[in-house]
């Protein structure tokens, strides 16, 4: 058994809305130097295969179908082996 822990984020192309509005309450609270940011999504996922390729393969299958958008997101994930 395995744990994903994927983080998926707007492409750098796209325009981040949400980023910078946290951007300007952030300065607004007076937090000073404050640049690019990007607002994302993190989740954690257990998946049991007995085979890390196998685990890898779904865990790629299924951010490219409904976990991201392929056309203005990219992911990345880690998979941790579970005992």
């Amino acid at each position: 058994m395995y744990r994903a822990k994927i983080h998926v984020t707007l492409k750098k192309s796209v325009m981040d809305p949400q980023g910078a509005t946290i951007r300007t309450a952030l300065e607004s609270m007076g937090y000073n130097g404050i640049h690019n940011v990007r607002m994302g999504k993190y989740l954690e996922l257990d998946i049991d295969r007995p085979e890390r390729k196998d685990a890898e393969k779904e865990v790629d299958e299924m951010c490219d179908r409904l976990l991201s958008n392929p056309v203005i997101e990219k992911y990345t994930y880690e998979l941790e082996a579970l005992k």
